[in-house]
């Protein structure tokens, strides 16, 4: 999966909207993160609690959850890996960020 294949599938779900942050392709939804290019041939998924840990635990080669990450609702996938485990981590972000903003 490369950046552009995350954008194709980012911008069919409802809201979202592609920008840079930091020099980084990131993609929003009513203003809050989804996801965001980080290291070369990683993401960084707006993700936490229970999903997260299932994502990681379910795909442990796709996914992890760096050190600097641990404290915060955030997973890093691997370009490289399940693509569409990567298409569902992306999903539940919107998801929860649409819930947020909803107020849900």
């Amino acid at each position: 999966m490369t950046l552009d294949d995350v954008d194709e599938y980012l911008r069919t779900l409802d809201g979202v909207r592609a920008r840079r942050a930091d020099g980084r392709r990131a993609w929003y939804v009513d203003g809050l993160l989804v996801a965001r290019a980080d290291a070369a041939g990683t993401l960084l998924v707006r993700l936490g609690g229970r999903d997260r840990e299932q994502l990681v635990s379910a795909h442990p080669d796709t996914f992890g959850v760096p050190p600097r990450w641990e404290a915060h609702a955030k997973l890093q996938a691997d370009l490289t890996g399940d693509e569409d485990a990567i298409r569902r981590s992306l999903r539940l972000a919107w998801e929860r960020q649409r819930s947020v903003r909803a107020g849900t």
